[in-house]
C-alpha cells in the first residue's frame, strides 16, 4: 500500500488549507472499506478525524473538526481531499491518510489504518 499526502503548510488562524492523498497498491471491498485522514499533534496520539467509505460515501468527522473540515473522494483515482476551513492553532500537527475498513460503520473504521500502513504525512502549522 502506498499513500502520498500533500498540501500542508503554514497558515494563520482562521485560514484554510486543502490536503490531498493518493492511495495505491490495494484492493477495495466497497462495503467495508474507505479512506481517512488522521492527525497527530505534538505529544498526542494519532487520531482519526475524517473518514469516507468507498461504497456510498458515508462520512465521519471527529467532534474537533466537525463543521469546519470536509472530506471528499474520487474513487476512480483512489484519491481523497480534506478541505480545512476556520483553522485553529490546535489543528496543527502531522496529517496522514490511510486505508480504513474491517467494519461497515464508518466511525468504527476511522479508529485505525488497515494493515497499519501510513504515508509520510504532511505537516500543518496554524499560527495565532
Amino acid at each position: 500500500v502506498q499513500l502520498v499526502e500533500s498540501g500542508g503548510g503554514l497558515v494563520q488562524s482562521g485560514g484554510s488549507l486543502r490536503l490531498s492523498c493518493a492511495a495505491s497498491g490495494f484492493t477495495y471491498d466497497e462495503n467495508r472499506m474507505g479512506l481517512g485522514w488522521f492527525r497527530q499533534a505534538p505529544g498526542k496520539e494519532r487520531e482519526g478525524i475524517a473518514c469516507i467509505t468507498k461504497g456510498d460515501g458515508t462520512t465521519y468527522y471527529s467532534e474537533s473538526v466537525k463543521d469546519r473540515f470536509t472530506i471528499t473522494r474520487d474513487n476512480a483515482k483512489n484519491m481523497i481531499w480534506l478541505q480545512m476551513d476556520s483553522l485553529k492553532t490546535e489543528d496543527s500537527g502531522v496529517y496522514y491518510c490511510a486505508v480504513i475498513g474491517g467494519t461497515e460503520n464508518v466511525e468504527a473504521m476511522c479508529k485505525w489504518a488497515l494493515g497499519d500502513h501510513w504515508g509520510q504525512g504532511t505537516q500543518v502549522n496554524v499560527s495565532s
